[in-house]
């Protein structure tokens, strides 16, 4: 009696559960492995167009650096146009690039100073741990829940 119900089932009814679960295994490790060679091929399109950003954002900086030079020796000949030393001009300008370096530098001292230091976070996480030891010594104490 139960040989024609077997006879009815196809072949994908007759394989175990091992065999079923190990095709599963397969097919899982299988997509994990196209998923990381896709990732991969991402990855490498992703880092060539940050590097070629990066080499155009180096020959914008270096270009801005000769306009910078070009515009201080307009300013420097400027000056002496007005009347001015050459040699004072050249250092009328020098001085320039000290105060708005210097400036540059009070901005920046400012905005580190104003920085937090992931204040919040170090509390928290601190808490976190004592509450994990306090846990830690109560279980191994015996005397979990009471405080």
């Amino acid at each position: 009696m139960a040989e024609p119900a077997l006879r009815g089932q196809s072949a994908a009814e007759k394989e175990s559960l091992g065999d079923l679960v190990a095709l599963a295994v397969s097919d899982v490790s299988q997509l994990v492995r196209y998923e990381v060679d896709l990732a991969k091929l991402e990855l490498k399109a992703d880092a060539r167009k940050l590097g070629i950003g990066a080499v155009l954002f180096g020959m914008a900086a270096f270009v801005g650096c000769l306009v910078l030079m070009v515009l201080s020796f307009a300013f420097a000949y400027g000056l002496v146009a007005l009347g001015i030393w050459d040699w004072a001009a050249f250092l009328i300008v020098a001085g320039t690039y000290v105060l708005l370096a210097a400036l540059a530098v009070l901005v920046g001292f400012t905005r580190f100073k104003g920085l937090t230091g992931l204040r919040r976070t170090r509390s928290t996480v601190s808490d976190d741990l004592a509450l994990i030891k306090r846990d830690d010594t109560d279980s191994v104490n015996g005397s979990a829940g009471v405080r």
